[in-house]
């Protein structure tokens, strides 16, 4: 199958925000508010000051996959030493499209942006599906991530 990949542009944000609210409802969220404008806020925040970066897949002109990464710094650690975390999330591939090599592509792209931004570590939040091709990429789980929810 023939793809071609592009980095994200705000033309795109119509399209990749409901890709991405596509996604959390297969991965069983459910929708108790409209997230489109604060999606939107947040992408085109991000995306202006370099601290969201996406890479997109394209069947022709159509948009059939997505990645995303946010970059955020915390104090160094042993492990993170530029204290630089990539934080992975919208990965989405449309269900017509999948096991075609798609999503790992994408991961690769988004890998180089995390090394040229600096960072030591890649991390997400892993659904059931996606499991499987982020240790074969290489990640591997992280038993002390823990969560609080504030609201």
């Amino acid at each position: 199958m023939e793809f071609t990949c592009r980095k994200l542009r705000p033309e795109d944000l119509e399209i990749f925000i409901q890709m991405r609210i596509r996604q959390l409802k297969e991965e069983g969220a459910e929708a108790t508010v409209d997230l489109v404008p604060a999606l939107r806020d947040y992408y085109e925040r991000h995306m202006k000051d370099g601290t969201f970066v996406s890479w997109v897949a394209l069947d022709q002109e159509k948009i059939i996959a997505t990645s995303g990464v946010s970059f955020v710094e915390k104090p160094p650690y042993y492990s993170c030493p530029s204290g630089k975390i990539a934080l992975l999330s919208s990965m989405y591939t449309d269900p017509g499209y999948r096991r075609k090599g798609i999503a790992k592509e994408l991961l690769r792209r988004i890998s180089e942006e995390a090394k040229a931004y600096g960072c030591g570590v890649i991390q997400i939040t892993a659904s059931d599906q996606g499991v499987l091709l982020y240790a074969d990429f290489g990640f591997v789980k992280n038993k002390n991530f823990m969560e609080l929810k504030l609201h």
